[in-house]
């Protein structure tokens, strides 16, 4: 079974804070996929993804990178979803970083496999972590069952001094992004009427303060 699928979540570094920081922003979102690509670095191959919009996120240490390149030399299908990001004051200047959940499986199972990593990208936009390492029997129940999920959760990340959890669910503005993204005119009205509403909340407050 385990050449049918494998999956593990990982953590993953940014170049600098200043690419770092666009994981801020809305085009990264808890629950996004993301493109596993390969460039070769001093030598090695370093695994690494973009988001959805062909931005350069981040990269891969060095065993994870190896278990990503065997997946893709055995032509195996994968998906990365952003679980989780984070920012810490170590090492200096302070870093970026986050955790994709990653699934490689094979391609004449996809249709299963992908339904499966959907419903596991849903509990991880509501912040809930399903265990995706599975052995051969819950990789079975997959192919067999067409709603199951693991019931064991897997933890965020320890807290450390110096260390910030910036995403590790959708918000609510999260998700009406999520909808106008798929062309949701409605959730796109609803946002557009939210800042217009938060802005006026804003300036009767200053009219009130000084009146």
């Amino acid at each position: 079974m385990n050449q049918i699928y494998e999956g593990f979540y990982a953590r993953f570094e940014t170049i600098n804070k200043t690419q770092g920081s666009t994981l801020l922003s809305a085009d990264h979102l808890v629950g996004d996929d993301y493109e596993v690509f390969f460039k070769t670095e001093e030598g090695r191959v370093v695994a690494w993804v973009r988001n959805r919009f062909g931005a350069e996120t981040g990269y891969f240490d060095a065993d994870v990178s190896r278990k990503l390149q065997l997946a893709n030399a055995r032509d195996q299908i994968i998906r990365a979803v952003l679980s989780y990001v984070a920012y810490s004051d170590e090492p200096s200047p302070g870093v970026y970083w986050g955790q994709m959940a990653l699934f490689c499986f094979n391609p004449n199972y996809a249709d299963k496999m992908n339904a499966f990593v959907d419903r596991v990208a849903e509990k991880i936009r509501e912040g809930i972590r399903p265990v995706i390492n599975l052995g051969s029997q819950a990789t079975a129940k997959i192919l067999e069952e067409p709603d199951w999920l693991p019931k064991d959760m897997m933890p965020r990340p320890q807290r450390e001094t110096g260390m910030a959890v910036l995403k590790d669910h959708q918000t609510v503005s999260d998700k009406v992004i999520e909808q106008a993204r798929a062309g949701n005119k409605g959730c796109y009205a609803i946002s557009i009427a939210f800042i217009v509403v938060v802005v006026l909340a804003v300036l009767y407050g200053l009219y009130r303060l000084f009146t």
